[in-house]
């Protein structure tokens, strides 16, 4: 199988060359359609999968409702958590589009990460990463408006899977919805629709139908860093 460049700072890009094609050559890939369940919360299996085309959301039921808990884009590594310790899958991951993965059995997977120490503390740390990005979304909701903290969540996720749009914008490439964005940053859907419309009357931000687009990628990364106290 042909491994293809993936992002410097994904699990399999930040991997040397040969070792990220000895990974990749233990799994068996797979196709999902838009919207299929790729792992499912609560299951047991214990694979895990590298996504090698395509993006995924990560989302959780909570008191019966779906929180979505982040995007995972060509190059990562999903499912290591119960791989690692059997425990039942905390999180339910779905295909954003089209998606290839490549599954990776648990058995190959450990023997795998015996024979490379240094990609056992890439794991480690991407999921420490997966803790620091939701921290900051806490620490976001204690010092933010609104708004400030929609213009942080979509810097961060154009950075993962922004494409270029006409005129220098940059277009979300997964669909998100309003729903989706307001449990990410801990607001109403109510509120996510006054940070939308805000950030919209600023000329930053484009909407259409689970559809978003930076217009300004600079005074949005501007707003996105603006001191807690500044209105």
């Amino acid at each position: 199988m042909t491994t293809p460049a993936w992002p410097a700072n994904t699990f399999l890009g930040g991997l040397p060359e040969a070792t990220a094609k000895e990974l990749v050559s233990l799994s068996v890939p797979r196709q999902f359609a838009p919207g299929r369940v790729v792992l499912r919360e609560g299951d047991r299996e214990t694979h895990v999968e590298l996504l090698l085309s395509g993006f995924v959301k990560v989302t959780t039921s909570v008191d019966g409702f779906e929180t979505l808990l982040g995007i995972r884009v060509p190059g990562e590594l999903v499912g290591e958590v119960g791989a690692l310790t059997g425990a039942p899958r905390n999180a339910t991951v779905t295909a954003c589009g089209r998606v290839t993965a490549g599954v990776v059995g648990q058995a190959a997977f450990e023997g795998f990460l015996r024979h490379h120490p240094a990609v056992a503390a890439r794991v480690t740390a991407a999921v420490a990463g997966q803790l620091r990005w939701a921290n900051r979304r806490r620490t976001d909701f204690a010092v933010y408006p609104a708004h400030v903290r929609l213009a942080r969540l979509l810097i961060e996720i154009a950075e993962l899977c922004g494409r270029p749009a006409p005129g220098g914008g940059i277009e979300i490439g997964v669909p998100l919805s309003q729903p989706e964005l307001a449990t990410m940053i801990a607001i109403a859907q109510a509120t996510v629709q006054n940070a939308i419309r805000e950030l919209r009357g600023r000329g930053l931000l484009s909407t259409g139908y689970r559809r978003l687009t930076i217009l300004d990628p600079a005074g949005m990364r501007a707003l996105a860093e603006l001191d807690p106290t500044t209105p």
